[in-house]
């Protein structure tokens, strides 16, 4: 009687399996699919603000330093904390806070691989800590490969405009800050196991 029962049964499999598939993509679906929906407009606000955070910093650099080109260069420094800061316009052929003049070109490819990495990665970009450092990362490394590309002496070889010298350090400018910043945050989003994606791991 098993047997013939299976047997009979055997036609109406496709449609009890459709049931089941209907039954399946009925509320558990239903909610998958709100997880889902829920989760790209997630993404997309993490990504408006990543590229928010870029483009703020990287006008700020801009305007920065078409200020200190304009008014600065060329003039005497101008002390804003008596000798423990002041603003001095300096080119620097090199990389952060005047480091490795030798190899401009180089840091040149490496701000624009930066770039190409950040932008790959903010496709999968869940996290709104990682957004913000991201942000700062893009927009300090656009910051600086703008003077790489347009200032003299050339494309590619073009030296970055500096001009916040606190007393016994190297002279910088906001977008060295702004990469700074976003590479400790990073260090620390790491450190406390949270992934781009929004998840946490713990080693």
């Amino acid at each position: 009687m098993a047997e013939a029962e299976r047997i009979i049964g055997t036609p109406e499999t496709p449609d009890g399996a459709g049931a089941e598939r209907e039954q399946s993509s009925g509320p558990d679906s239903g909610s998958g699919g709100r997880e889902s929906s829920g989760e790209r407009p997630r993404g997309k606000r993490r990504i408006a603000v990543l590229f928010a955070v870029a483009i703020f910093a990287y006008a700020l650099d801009l305007v920065s330093k078409m200020i200190v080109v304009a008014k600065l260069e060329h003039h005497e420094p101008i002390e804003i904390i008596g000798d423990w800061l002041r603003f001095e316009a300096i080119r620097n052929a090199g990389a952060a806070f005047g480091f490795g003049e030798a190899f401009t070109v180089i840091f040149t490819m490496i701000a624009a691989a930066v770039i190409v990495v950040i932008a790959r990665l903010a496709r999968k970009l869940y996290s709104l800590p990682w957004a913000i450092a991201l942000g700062l990362l893009l927009g300090g490394a656009l910051g600086n490969l703008t003077d790489r590309i347009f200032r003299s002496p050339g494309v590619f070889e073009g030296a970055v405009v500096d001009f916040i010298a606190p007393k016994h350090f190297a002279v910088f400018n906001l977008a060295d800050s702004a990469i700074v910043c976003g590479g400790v945050l990073i260090v620390l989003l790491s450190f406390k196991g949270l992934d781009p994606d929004g998840t946490v791991h713990k080693d």
